[in-house]
């Protein structure tokens, strides 16, 4: 079978994300297994285009954890493994948009599917960006009693982390209208409106999970930003067949 362009380009990318996450140490060994497993089936199953997005989230979300890490430490605040991303964050944060990609490899054409792809993407940047940048804001309230909690609280909130929030879903959508299919009846407008809002109710969804769920030891921290990004995918199929 010959090999077309975007299965090129897509080859390219997932070697440009390999050589980029061991190059700025954004991942560690487990994690560069899995954003292999991961790229390939997101950028081949789907299209590169979504790889896009997920490496813009891969970048900037590495970023932001290892902003202020010192300061994180202090507090018990920081990542493990000095911010490095493991197999479970790839999972975690790639999952969702991996499960929309074999759906699209099976059943393609649909064309809420980039739609789903990318507001999964959003959620995860839009959560990272709320907890990495809003952990160190003392202003903290939990999101089920609004009663103040330390920084950086399963299922806390502050003013820094969202806007922060906000500022993440703006982000992704940005690449999402950039990279949108000529042939979408979604305008450009729509999709940067409803990834942003997207993007940022599935961080919300992120921090009601903590709340009731991870800090009652139901389900893990992965497992949380699992639920919330495929919650941006289900939300984006809502959006879709309710509004356009």
């Amino acid at each position: 079978m010959d090999i077309g362009d975007d299965q090129l380009i897509s080859i390219g990318l997932v070697l440009a994300l390999l050589v980029l996450s061991k190059v700025r140490d954004l991942l560690d060994n487990g994690g560069l297994v899995a954003a292999t497993f991961t790229g390939l089936t997101v950028s081949l199953m789907g299209h590169w285009t979504w790889l896009i997005a997920l490496l813009t989230f891969l970048v900037i979300g590495s970023s932001a954890t290892k902003w202020k890490l010192d300061e994180k430490k202090l507090l018990s605040l920081e990542e493990a493994n000095e911010g490095l991303r493991g197999w479970k964050n790839v999972l975690a944060n790639g999952g969702a948009v991996s499960i929309v990609a074999i759906y699209n490899f099976f059943y393609p054409g649909e064309e809420w599917i980039y739609f789903a792809a990318i507001a999964s993407i959003s959620v995860a940047l839009s959560d990272t960006l709320a907890s990495e940048i809003g952990s160190l804001d003392i202003r903290t309230r939990s999101i089920t009693t609004l009663q103040s909690v330390p920084a950086g609280t399963n299922g806390g909130m502050s003013p820094t982390g969202t806007v922060a929030a906000l500022f993440g879903a703006i982000i992704i959508s940005i690449v999402g209208v950039i990279f949108s299919p000529e042939d979408s009846k979604i305008s450009e407008i729509q999709l940067l409106l409803f990834l942003s809002i997207i993007g940022w109710l599935g961080c919300q969804v992120d921090s009601l999970l903590g709340a009731v769920l991870e800090n009652r030891g139901y389900l893990g921290k992965h497992s949380v930003n699992f639920l919330a990004t495929f919650s941006g995918s289900l939300m984006a199929i809502i959006f879709y067949y309710q509004f356009l």
